[in-house]
């Protein structure tokens, strides 16, 4: 069996930098088990599958070690593979997923996703998870599935070298750290070892938490945001009552053929 797979880098304007997933269309969905073994040889921090349908597509997301309820950077490539290379002719694609109907729209030279927002909640800062980061947050909340962690500084962030063997033992999905901005009104990191990504690049889920947050903090309801890893992620960021607005733009690097 042949498949298509692309390789795309996720809110940046350049090659090597954002976040990198792979994109693999498909005409009828493999099994569960055949798409994490290739999610686990891409060994990206995800993987995403889709079908095409009457009027929307199936979306699945897989990083090397398991399947996930919703991944922002790999619904943009996967939007832009299809604007791109699928000859898609709309100007906003619909996604059925675990996380319910999604969308990605052109805006420009942008694409706009649009996603549920997720409500933080204040709780005590868990046994163990500032000493893992070296470093005590001002602020803790608890989203669906991520720890947010406010800091008093984006040095804070920048500076921040978790000892990921810890941090792993924290239950939860990932914990994004964030803090005030110098050149951004905002910006984060984003750890997750409990699913296989000791720290993943630039991550648009983690935004549908953070946005929410931040626009209340600011006042505002439009913000700009960056993402502190080593590739750095850029992105642009709306809260819309009960939804996000992510927006980034994308660049391919890879298109190829998987034989199974």
């Amino acid at each position: 069996m042949r498949i298509r797979m692309f390789q795309v880098d996720a809110f940046t304007d350049k090659l090597f930098g954002g976040n990198p997933a792979a994109v693999c269309p498909l005409e009828a969905w493999l099994s569960a088990e055949a798409m994490q073994l290739i999610a686990m040889e891409n060994n990206l921090s995800e993987t995403a599958f889709y079908v095409k349908g009457k009027d929307r597509y199936k979306i699945r997301w897989f990083t090397p070690a398991v399947e996930v309820e919703l991944c922002g950077h790999a619904t943009l490539a996967t939007g832009y593979v299809i604007f791109h290379y699928d000859g898609y002719e709309g100007q906003m694609i619909k996604f059925d997923s675990a996380s319910g109907l999604l969308t990605v729209k052109k805006n420009g030279d942008f694409l706009t996703m649009n996603f549920p927002a997720d409500v933080p909640a204040p709780v005590e800062i868990p046994q163990g998870l500032a000493e893992a980061l070296g470093a005590r947050p001002i602020e803790a909340y608890k989203g669906r599935n991520d720890f947010l962690l406010i800091f008093g500084s984006e040095k804070d962030v920048t500076d921040m070298m978790p000892d990921f063997g810890a941090l792993g033992k924290i239950p939860t999905r990932g914990i994004i750290v964030s803090a005030r901005g110098k050149n951004a009104d905002f910006v984060s990191r984003f750890f997750a070892p409990q699913v296989g990504i000791n720290e993943d690049p630039a991550t648009g889920s983690s935004h549908t938490l953070l946005t929410p947050y931040w626009a209340s903090k600011l006042g505002k309801l439009e913000l700009t945001a960056a993402q502190l890893s080593k590739r750095r992620g850029s992105l642009k960021c709306r809260l819309a009552g009960n939804r996000v607005e992510i927006s980034g733009q994308a660049k391919t690097y890879l298109t190829g053929t998987i034989e199974i």
